[in-house]
């Protein structure tokens, strides 16, 4: 069973996998993803395999980016060309690194194409800076990079418009998961049957929530801009620093402003399978809860211009919701020294004979 994590519950898994850092970070889902991987493997035929399958120490690993595929061509292999029992087991190795709750967002967000084209009123593409744009929910790619084994390394991505998953096993034992991008254009469907639907509602609220929850003092500290950017500040950088300003520190709330916080990085947490969101909570504890800071800029007005940025000394969430008059929103997790699992295969490389 996927486990959804409470603020409460991020409190006690943190605790848990501290137990396990440095040992077992992630123990099941390393195995799930490689009896996934290997099953989807398998189905494809030769010339499938071929599009699906990577070297582990090839570029394309990290060659990554949240926007249309018309505008950053993509390699994979997607859903559209698979066969209904391929999909199935396409849809397997997605669960294998996800919560219910990150699986069911990462699904809606694919689905949330056809919304979008209807909406441009193309029904299937519409012309954007020159480039003809193609909304499909199964232009999803899905690809593997080396070998999946219970013992090896490998890695394997799922990419498309506005979903950009990365999973990296070191060793067959140690996961790393970031970057983590999600997206949804638009942020709340206006019309038809779908009317209302915010799939990224948690991310927006629990931030707005906090905000409204600080007094006049400490807003003053959150708040580092009057306008919020045009988009996430990092976009697909392959490597980041930690960004500036920086906002206001969990040392300057009180206990029940720790807890909005801890909802904020919640409902990132939570998206990912329970064994790689304890972990990463006990990484950012590890690091020092005290030390981690929360960012608005922009409007606090739903339908407004607005953006936030949460940071640990190991993390970083990114939001922003400007585009198409702040109805599109951007999301990401990404780790400093984890992303790509460069830490993993880091230390891996220390402690191993090669």
């Amino acid at each position: 069973m996927k486990i959804h994590l409470s603020p409460r519950g991020l409190v006690v898994a943190g605790c848990l996998a501290l137990w396990f850092v440095g040992v077992h970070a992630a123990d099941r889902s390393p195995a799930a993803m490689a009896t996934a991987a290997d099953a989807f493997l398998k189905s494809l035929s030769a010339e499938q395999r071929q599009q699906a399958s990577f070297p582990f120490d090839g570029d394309e690993r990290v060659h990554w980016h949240f926007i249309p595929t018309d505008m950053f061509p993509r390699n994979g292999l997607t859903l559209k060309v698979m066969t209904e029992p391929q999909r199935a087991l396409a849809r397997k190795l997605l669960e294998s690194g996800l919560s219910q709750r990150g699986y069911t967002t990462a699904t809606s967000i694919m689905d949330l194409e056809n919304i979008l084209g209807a909406l441009e009123g193309s029904g299937a593409s519409v012309e954007t800076r020159g480039a003809r744009m193609v909304r499909d929910p199964e232009r999803y790619f899905f690809s593997v990079f080396g070998v999946p084994s219970a013992k090896g390394s490998w890695a394997w991505r799922v990419e498309g418009h506005h979903v950009s998953l990365h999973f990296t096993v070191v060793n067959g034992t140690y996961v790393a998961s970031s970057p983590t991008f999600f997206g949804t254009n638009p942020a709340q469907v206006p019309d038809g049957p779908k009317k209302g639907m915010r799939i990224l509602s948690a991310q927006e609220d629990s931030a707005r929530t906090l905000l409204m929850a600080l007094n006049a003092q400490q807003k003053t500290q959150a708040v580092i801009n009057p306008a919020a950017p045009n988009d996430i500040v990092t976009m697909n950088n392959l490597t980041i620093d930690p960004l500036k300003p920086t906002g206001i520190a969990a040392t300057a709330l009180d206990a029940k402003q720790r807890e909005l916080l801890m909802q904020v990085v919640d409902s990132y947490v939570g998206l990912m399978a329970s064994d790689m969101a304890a972990d990463r909570t006990a990484k950012l504890r590890s690091a020092g809860v005290d030390k981690i800071t929360f960012a608005w800029a922009g409007d606090a007005e739903r339908g407004k211009r607005h953006y936030y940025r949460v940071q640990g000394p190991t993390f970083l969430i990114e939001y922003d919701n400007t585009q198409n008059d702040a109805n599109h929103i951007h999301s990401v997790w990404r780790d400093f020294n984890g992303d790509f699992g460069r830490d993993l295969l880091r230390e891996h490389l220390k402690t191993s004979a090669h």
